[in-house]
């Protein structure tokens, strides 16, 4: 009797799932996924358009903001503040149906300063911006 119980003890069927591996591989996933998403949000999608474009097909008049030589902003003759601009843009863009908003600015103007223009944009839901471009000469 000895003998059948050693060989019970060997034929038996484990039927215990080892899930260390499987924690492992999703702990691993789950701290990727933790330090590649703020990366991804921080980015400012900016669409370019395409100088070959035959024009704008909205029914709306083009929203355009203008950002000058020395950073000051602007809408046709109206002057804007950064500090409001966010708000300024929310309560004009909530009545519009074209949600496209251009900004036009000069070739010297600080980088910083239209950097800051795109984030007060998309903090005010923006998120549809193009930059005013002209084609190269040829």
């Amino acid at each position: 009797m000895a003998m059948n119980n050693s060989l019970t003890k060997k034929s038996r069927v484990m039927n215990e799932i080892n899930i260390t591996p499987l924690v492992d591989v999703m702990l691993v996933l789950l701290i990727i996924f933790m330090v590649t998403t703020p990366l991804m949000q921080q980015g400012l999608e900016v669409d370019l358009p395409e100088t070959a474009a035959s024009g704008l097909r909205a029914t709306d008049e083009p929203f355009v903001l203008v950002i000058d030589r020395e950073g000051h902003i602007s809408s046709g003759k109206v002057a804007l503040q950064l500090n409001n601009l966010s708000a300024r843009l929310k309560a004009i863009f909530k009545s519009r149906r074209n949600k496209q908003l251009y900004i036009q600015a000069d070739k010297r103007t600080e980088y910083g300063r239209v950097a800051s223009v795109l984030a007060e944009a998309r903090s005010a839901g923006i998120f549809n911006i193009s930059l005013v471009t002209l084609p190269k000469a040829k």
